[in-house]
């Protein structure tokens, strides 16, 4: 019977001290502070646009596209001089309302390309044309 007592008593208190560790373990792990994660920009994927001039005009008469950022690669195919690009919204096409980022980096000469900086588009209506070529304004609509 003192056996029967003693493990039974040992049985006890070792169920009475795994409980105090599961609390002090349970408090503890409560009280960790976790440090906050730092997440990296995605970028905008850029998708580049060519158009051809030609001799008063360009080769695309309209543009539909999604928001988003573009370049656009303008190419001069038998112009005797140098072209150019402008884009502007709709029915603002006075210098101060050009959309700087898309001009062209380099005037274009006759045989050669140019790029654009990145454009950030948002829906709207635009129109693009060439003032050095000169052609007519052709429209972009942003959906």
């Amino acid at each position: 019977m003192k056996k029967l007592i003693t493990v039974v008593t040992f049985s006890l208190l070792a169920f009475v001290s795994c409980k105090q560790e599961a609390k002090q373990a349970e408090s503890t792990s409560t009280a960790v502070e976790t440090a906050p994660v730092e997440v990296a920009p995605v970028k905008a994927e850029v998708q580049t646009i060519s158009l051809e001039q030609t001799t008063g005009e360009f080769n695309k008469k309209e543009l539909t596209l999604e928001e988003g950022t573009y370049v656009f690669e303008i190419k001069n195919k038998d112009v005797d001089h140098n072209v150019g690009f402008v884009l502007a919204p709709k029915g603002k096409t006075e210098q101060e309302h050009h959309i700087k980022e898309a001009y062209v980096k380099a005037p274009v000469e006759t045989g050669s390309a140019s790029l654009t900086n990145e454009v950030v588009l948002t829906k709207g209506e635009y129109v693009y044309f060439c003032p050095l070529n000169p052609t007519p304004q052709y429209t972009l609509v942003v959906k």
